[in-house]
């Protein structure tokens, strides 16, 4: 039988629990209801790109916390309009200033979701992992930084999802932001560059080339290859 502090303990869990998921409901609802989404257009960012630009010039300081505030409370709540943030980003603060403001803010970001979410479901998702699945999930956690990095560089995976995913496995926090500051900084340079044209892009379709998307997809690659060959050490040390 539970005792009296055991259940209340329990008890107030499950309220934290309910408070931080009704948090992260309400943001993105309160997001999309007043009209979020039509603000982050790229036609919306360039018609207000002189105001912006003024704005940022005259109260620097202030400026760069709004962008840090905005982007990762953005990155932490999983709402749409990355890569138009990363462009105004870069557009306001330069490439340098700017991959710095990405960099900072999309690892937090990241670090508040990751923690959300493990604290919310993962002991229940745990729980519900098959043989094969946990298996997945305790390879994830032995070579955790290896394979983050690598879902963190290759432009296949979308950012909320490689956030939320680590949290159902063994992974530490330490390694998970570490692989996620690293990983983020290559595509934190490209849009912070490419935002400083913000006035000549048509499209977000067409911002990053061919040649840009195969450089970090090898870049991913690479950050398997201590796993593959850690792996052929073992097979061979097996024999």
């Amino acid at each position: 039988m539970q005792s009296d502090d055991t259940m209340t303990a329990t008890s107030s869990s499950h309220w934290l629990k309910g408070l931080i998921a009704l948090v992260f409901i309400g943001a993105l609802a309160a997001f999309f209801a007043l009209g979020g989404q039509r603000y982050l257009t790229l036609d919306t960012l360039q018609q207000n790109r002189d105001a912006l630009l003024d704005y940022t010039q005259a109260h620097f300081w202030k400026a760069l916390l709004i962008a840090v505030t905005v982007y990762t409370a953005a990155t932490a709540f999983s709402m749409p309009g990355g890569v138009l943030l990363s462009l105004t980003t870069g557009f306001l603060f330069g490439r340098w200033v700017g991959t710095g403001v990405i960099f900072i803010s999309a690892t937090i970001g990241a670090a508040l979701v990751f923690l959300a979410a493990r604290y919310l479901f993962a002991d229940a998702m745990r729980a519900k992992l098959g043989g094969r699945l946990r298996d997945m999930s305790e390879g994830f956690a032995r070579d955790g930084f290896h394979y983050l990095l690598f879902l963190r560089l290759v432009p296949l995976f979308p950012f909320w999802l490689v956030n939320l995913a680590p949290a159902f496995t063994g992974i530490r926090l330490s390694t998970y932001v570490a692989a996620t500051g690293i990983g983020v900084i290559p595509g934190a340079f490209v849009f912070a560059n490419l935002g400083q044209s913000l006035g000549r892009i048509r499209s977000t379709s067409q911002l990053v080339s061919t040649e840009t998307l195969g450089a970090l997809a090898l870049l991913g690659v690479l950050a398997l290859v201590p796993v593959l060959v850690k792996r052929f050490r073992t097979r061979k040390e097996g024999k």
